[in-house]
């Protein structure tokens, strides 16, 4: 790109001969900067928005008063005075990640109470793997300990599965589909793709978003009390499932440290364990590891050695 731009202005024409037709001139490229100091620049540069979502402060302010009228418009981000873009990007990232703790809130309490599925996991007949009954992952200890314990398929399967509903809720042509833009285009945040049998590799018979139809007969004034209600209960999610994380390391939880939750000993940031080794690159990430807590703990001895003497 560089050298294109500067290229016009490093050329030298030869000298014509005398009475040759001249050629109109080519304009030379314009450079960026060229564009950014032009007065169209800006609505070039604007991207298509014609809804009417929340895209700058004074609408995020309007919501937090419906959602919580005590605490009210609270922004320490500042995220108000950015692009209307990167308001929406906040606001499905926070309804989404809502979902995912309600989801692993309830997860975590039937996990902990020993509930399961009655049958294997693997090892059914004729497949020539080892036996492993979802029991088995259930006393291995609590929800962090049973993730630790699931074989390496059943991990890839649940990493994939969350990838492709990633991908239908992201892409702009499962939504469009619908009717639908992306939500940093002026779409709806939250939105997931209803219907997907057009799309997905096997046909899909119910509606992937609410497969029990418990929204068809809502009417738009309660459908909108309970998005309100959606978000509400996603943040308290939020604070629930940091708070079981925290109180299963040990840490004080007021209302949860008491409740006896199974202590986990192993690292949540870290997701392979050795039983996962028959992945590409996880002995390695293992050994690396394995030398990090060596090099932390010879520190920490030296430390106390030093502190003692």
């Amino acid at each position: 790109m560089l050298a294109l731009t500067i290229a016009p202005l490093s050329y030298t024409a030869p000298a014509l001969p005398a009475m040759a037709p001249m050629r109109a001139t080519t304009p030379a490229m314009a450079t960026f900067q060229d564009f950014v100091d032009s007065p169209v620049a800006d609505t070039t540069l604007e991207k298509p928005w014609t809804s009417d979502e929340i895209s700058d402060a004074a609408g995020l302010e309007g919501l937090a008063e419906k959602l919580n009228p005590i605490v009210g418009y609270w922004d320490p981000l500042n995220i108000g005075s950015t692009s209307k873009e990167n308001i929406a990007w906040f606001r499905h990232a926070e309804i989404k990640h809502g979902r995912v703790a309600m989801a692993g809130f309830v997860g975590w309490i039937v996990q902990s109470s020993g509930a399961h599925w009655p049958w294997n996991l693997q090892g059914f007949p004729g497949t020539g793997s080892t036996p492993i009954s979802f029991g088995d992952i259930s006393a291995a200890g609590g929800p962090a300990d049973q993730w630790d314990a699931l074989p390496s398929a059943a991990k890839v399967q649940i990493i994939c599965g969350v990838g492709i509903l990633e991908l239908f809720s992201e892409s702009s042509v499962f939504l469009e589909a619908e009717g639908q833009k992306h939500y940093v285009r002026g779409g709806t945040p939250g939105y997931f793709p209803r219907n997907l049998k057009a799309y997905a590799p096997h046909p899909i018979p119910l509606n992937f978003w609410d497969p029990l139809g418990f929204t068809k007969k809502m009417t738009p004034e309660k459908k909108q009390a309970s998005l309100l209600a959606e978000i509400n209960n996603g943040r308290l999610a939020m604070l629930g499932i940091f708070g079981l994380v925290s109180a299963s390391k040990g840490l004080i939880v007021p209302g949860l440290d008491s409740l006896g939750l199974t202590p986990y000993s192993g690292e949540f940031m870290a997701p392979f364990k050795a039983n996962n080794a028959d992945l590409p690159f996880v002995q390695a990430m293992l050994d690396l590891r394995g030398e990090q807590i060596a090099r932390e703990a010879a520190i920490l001895g030296d430390a106390y050695l030093n502190n003692g003497s």
